[in-house]
């Protein structure tokens, strides 16, 4: 059934970590919020009934995920659009979050003090995963769309190069700037790393959300040799709060190393139930969904880029290959980062993160996963808090 995104629903007093937890982030609880990645829209009806009909069973005991309906839903998912041919559903295994797994495989494939080779600027949980864990970040330069989106390959050869770095960490689509990597682009890293015994971790959780004529490809159509995605459909089907995420592994022994991080380290291997339900059904059920949704968050994105480019000047923005998040070029304002979020905040009673929270100051980062009517009434603010 067709869903209908520009429906408003009042998300407060839901313990919503964008809505009800606003002045954590912005210092004010009155703001109009467009900062965590999820999403303002409903689940599917196909998903919603299957919860609901799983909380009618009374029990909700220690759950397995190590089953075919589990792991064949998300194989399915990769080779419905002709990709991940080659695929096994033995390489799919479960895991909490995406977060925890890049966590797992920093640790797992790195010594104290190893390099983690990144594509800056980044989604910001990367950079306190990273630097907890006691590896040293590698930053490589990923521009903008404004800035026609190029890598600084000669800094990716150069991070390779060194023997302390034995990682790196991929977003494909990337986070925040959008870039969608195209299979020659994958083929050209994957190379490079490959040619030092690097490791591609590739965070593809915005797997879905890509705008035409751009297309994703999965890491895995390239090489099964130092290669592995994590993921998770929680993106996509606005589920986070149902916890859970997968990794495809190939490697049978870095697979088996990792599930047992996963058991016998953290005693974490019983699945959500609810989670486990509802990406079984996405994923099998739920294409229509997606198809609306791409289409509705491009609509979103095009009226951004018209009203940046009628009633903002000093703002650069294009339209980016993927994800759901704006990254608006703000350097032409020629405002700190510090005096922009605060006319912002407390001006035009609007919540968009800074860029800095991601590597780079001249940008802000704009989650427009919501209704058109929503987003309106930020843009609005937005150019009252610009207003002299």
């Amino acid at each position: 059934m067709a869903t209908d995104f520009n429906r408003v629903i009042d998300r407060h007093g839901t313990y919503s970590t964008q809505w009800d937890y606003a002045a954590d982030r912005f210092g004010r609880a009155d703001v109009l919020p467009f900062s965590i990645s999820d999403t303002d829209f409903p689940v599917p009806e196909e998903v919603e009934k299957v919860l609901l009909a799983r909380l009618r069973h009374p029990i909700f005991g220690y759950t397995r995920w190590n089953h075919d309906d589990y792991k064949q839903s998300v194989l399915r998912w990769f080779q419905r659009d002709g990709s991940a041919q080659g695929m096994d559903s033995e390489w799919v295994v479960y895991s909490p979050s995406v977060i925890f797994s890049v966590a797992s495989f920093i640790r797992l494939l790195t010594a104290p003090g190893e390099g983690v080779i990144v594509c800056t600027p980044m989604y910001d949980a990367f950079y306190g995963v990273i630097e907890g864990n006691g590896r040293a970040l590698v930053p490589v330069r990923q521009a903008s769309a404004q800035e026609g989106y190029g890598l600084d390959w000669e800094a990716l050869e150069r991070a390779a190069s060194n023997p302390r770095n034995r990682v790196m960490l991929l977003t494909n689509p990337h986070n925040p700037t959008g870039k969608v990597y195209t299979r020659s682009e994958l083929e050209r890293i994957h190379a490079i790393c490959r040619a030092h015994d690097i490791t591609v971790v590739s965070d593809d959780i915005h797997r879905d959300m890509v705008y035409g004529p751009a297309r994703y490809a999965p890491l895995l159509d390239v090489s099964t040799e130092g290669a592995l995605i994590v993921c998770s459909s929680s993106k996509t089907f606005n589920t986070p709060g149902l916890i859970g995420s997968y990794c495809i592994i190939p490697d049978p022994i870095l697979r088996e190393r990792f599930l047992f991080e996963l058991k016998q380290k953290n005693a974490l291997s019983s699945v959500s139930i609810l989670g486990m339900e509802a990406q079984i059904c996405a994923y099998n059920r739920c294409e229509s969904y997606v198809r609306d949704l791409v289409t509705h968050v491009r609509g979103n994105m095009e009226y951004l880029a018209e009203y940046v480019e009628k009633n903002l000047p000093g703002l650069r923005f294009s339209m980016p290959q993927g994800t759901y998040l704006a990254w608006i070029d703000v350097s032409g304002l020629g405002l700190a980062s510090s005096e922009l979020q605060d006319r912002l905040v407390n001006r035009g009673r609007v919540g968009i993160m800074s860029g800095s929270a991601y590597g780079d100051a001249g940008y802000i980062r704009m989650n427009v996963a919501c209704p058109r009517s929503k987003l309106e009434d930020g843009l609005d603010r937005v150019r009252a808090s610009l207003a002299e």
